[in-house]
């Protein structure tokens, strides 16, 4: 690969394939704020688009060779694949191609300081959340989550600090670019697998990624995860360990609650001494674990308790994961940004908390054709606390239909294991039932990171 370096591009034209992805264009926000000129184009019209566009930036829809015309330097996603017909054009006319994570790592090395929060389920929430604590303690990160927060207005802020915070995604090993002071492991688990071999290939990538903390840094370990925890022995940098239900953690909690909307409370135990206690305003017990290990890392950064605390008690969540997103006909409307079992498993109970005796209708949108194939049995058991699930096509996002799997299958297969399912193939299916069907006080939760939070719009018209 050629030696690209961003800063060489100062004043020339950065064009973004795809600039509508949540990471290309908050990366496309951070650039823009440090004076580069940049624009882009991507296959559909969105809300990211329409941000950029509000801010001046020159938007394409639809992808053309002519788009890169002009351009100095093009920057890709790992979903956009060398024959895709405007990387064709930038090796024909000599352009220069930067793949996102690359762009990345290079403004991530910037920083005295990089965090980096990596983990098969949970990025955006744990990093939005960290981003909270930090802000509120002071620090004014430069901050790049996969989605939005309120807090920062959309996914990026450019701060005034020496820190860096990332989500650092393993698809495609694109965390390989960055080379982290402090990385937050959530868990690692089976995903992905249309580019990895196997959860073995997954874990040594993993590895190969924590081995790149600089020297004087240290990764933050979920001891609740047994392939999390195992990377203390894989790695060279110290390790500490957090976890709600391992013992043996250097930070746990005691004195556990929630409330009636599955908000927890916990006195937060660093090896065995109290911290001021932690009460959070967003639901799961997914979330409770992921506090402990935001607190576990800016206790590492020397941040007080009491600090910590009320920064956690600040954080509000972030835009598609468990959100409401209106209320039509009485109905409560919820979306979630989940889009294989394991995620499943932790939002659906949450939503059934709030259904109570009402009815839960949950929508899923599969996410690409490999992935229900390879976790094709881990959907089969991953709907529990649902009334009704419908089942829409499979989205097929960077994938082309190989023709050996449909969502007929799925609910098929979920039928005959006595789950309550239902194919309703497009939005306008999912709505003629869900209307046909819902009364006032039920509740519905779409899931996916396809398009199919567009139906909870289509619902509320």
């Amino acid at each position: 690969m050629e030696n690209i370096r961003l800063c060489d591009f100062q004043d020339k034209q950065i064009h973004f394939i795809g600039i509508g992805g949540s990471s290309m264009s908050g990366l496309a926000e951070l650039l823009i704020g440090q004076g580069y000129r940049v624009r882009g184009d991507d296959r559909v019209e969105s809300h990211s688009t329409e941000k950029l566009r509000r801010e001046g930036v020159q938007i394409i829809i639809g992808h053309a060779a002519e788009n890169v015309h002009g351009a100095d330097l093009v920057v890709y996603t790992a979903a956009i694949a060398e024959d895709n017909v405007e990387r064709q054009e930038c090796v024909r006319l000599s352009i220069p191609q930067m793949e996102r994570a690359e762009l990345l790592g290079q403004l991530a090395a910037e920083f005295a300081r990089s965090i980096a929060v990596c983990g098969t389920h949970g990025k955006t929430t744990s990093t939005s959340m960290l981003a909270t604590v930090l802000l509120d303690a002071g620090l004014d990160p430069t901050i790049h989550i996969g989605g939005e927060m309120d807090r920062i207005g959309g996914s990026v802020h450019s701060g005034r600090g020496d820190t860096f915070l990332t989500e650092a995604c393993e698809f495609k090993a694109s965390f390989l670019t960055l080379h982290p002071t402090l990385a937050l492991v959530l868990n690692i688990d089976a995903d992905h697998l249309d580019f990895y071999r196997d959860i073995q290939h997954i874990e040594d990538t993993f590895a190969v990624f924590l081995n790149q903390i600089v020297p004087g840094g240290a990764a933050i370990l979920c001891g609740d995860n047994a392939r999390a925890l195992s990377m203390a022995q894989r790695i060279a940098a110290p390790s500490v360990t957090y976890g709600l239900d391992n013992p043996a953690c250097d930070y746990t909690a005691t004195d556990i609650s929630h409330d009636d909307a599955m908000c927890f409370s916990f006195t937060p135990m660093e090896r065995g001494v109290a911290l001021p206690r932690v009460t959070l305003h967003v639901p799961g017990h997914h979330n409770a674990l992921n506090a402990l290990g935001v607190l576990a890392l800016c206790r590492r950064l020397g941040l007080d308790g009491a600090d910590i605390a009320r920064g956690l008690a600040a954080f509000a969540g972030a835009h598609r994961r468990f959100e409401l997103t209106a209320v039509a006909e009485g109905v409560r409307l919820y979306h979630d940004y989940g889009h294989n079992p394991a995620e499943f498993r932790s939002v659906i109970p949450l939503a059934d908390a709030v259904a109570g005796d009402h009815h839960l209708f949950v929508v899923c949108q599969p996410h690409t054709y490999s992935r229900t194939k390879l976790l094709f049995n881990d959907y089969l058991t991953c709907f529990t606390g649902a009334d009704t699930v419908l089942i829409t096509d499979i989205f097929a996002a960077r994938e082309k239909d190989p023709g050996d799997i449909h969502a007929t299958m799925l609910v098929n297969a979920l039928q005959s294991h006595s789950v309550p399912a239902v194919y309703t193939p497009d939005f306008d299916a999912c709505e003629a039932y869900l209307r046909a069907h819902w009364r006032p006080g039920d509740v519905v939760i779409t899931l996916g990171c396809g398009n199919i939070n567009l139906l909870n719009d289509q619902l509320n018209r």
